[in-house]
């Protein structure tokens, strides 16, 4: 007896799920259709946009690739337009690593005034990464050193020529070149003694920093 009973009840709770779930889906059933096509949507458009992304970035990255080729071939006139153009229609770093690249053609065949103007206006420009604009400082800092002021030379890289920057030791040196360069011996000195005081500065840098204050002090120290 007790199993035909427990057969009943199981067949009358199977009965009355079915009947429930009947009742959802009548209820329901355009909102849960809905949702379905919804979850379809929105997955195929995620892929959509993926594959795009990725379509894009590999084009991006095939013409920086080629733009690339044609500054190595001595063809500037070809890559500036190639990097330009990633400039204004690439995709994710692209854009700005053509404006790096754009400025070292420049540099690179002596066009030293708009390299640096491009390097400036990449160092000034908010919405990149912080280490992009630093570099961009750098370079042209180093540019600055031969075809400009200490002054020009300070105000694009005294910033980074702090403890615990990242670029201290390359901004330290540019202002010790710039300095010696111009006959400011004892401001040169300052720059490569911490230089050289800095026990995490590289060994190049550090080298060429000793070299330069026995250079200094060969010639009769600080004036």
């Amino acid at each position: 007896m007790s199993d035909d009973n427990s057969t009943f009840i199981r067949e009358v709770n199977e009965d009355l799920r079915s009947d429930y779930f009947k009742a959802l889906w009548a209820r329901f059933r355009f909102l849960i259709i809905g949702a379905a096509i919804a979850i379809v949507a929105v997955t195929a458009g995620l892929r959509g946009w993926q594959y795009w992304q990725e379509s894009t970035a590999a084009r991006s990255g095939d013409a920086f690739l080629a733009a690339l080729e044609q500054a190595r071939e001595g063809d500037t006139d070809a890559a500036l337009e190639g990097f330009r153009e990633l400039e204004r229609t690439g995709h994710g770093a692209y854009p700005v690593l053509a404006r790096m690249r754009a400025a070292t053609v420049l540099a690179d065949r002596g066009d030293t005034a708009e390299a640096i103007s491009a390097f400036s206006s990449v160092a000034g420009d908010a919405s990149q990464p912080s280490a992009i604009r630093d570099a961009a400082r750098l370079r042209a800092a180093y540019l600055l050193i031969d075809h400009g002021s200490y002054d020009e030379v300070s105000a694009q890289v005294e910033v980074l020529a702090v403890p615990a920057n990242p670029s201290r030791h390359s901004a330290r040196e540019a202002l010790g070149l710039s300095a010696f360069k111009a006959g400011d011996f004892e401001r040169a000195s300052q720059w490569f003694e911490e230089i050289v005081a800095d026990n995490q500065t590289p060994n190049g840098v550090a080298n060429r920093a000793g070299l330069i204050l026995d250079l200094i002090a060969a010639r009769g120290g600080a004036s």
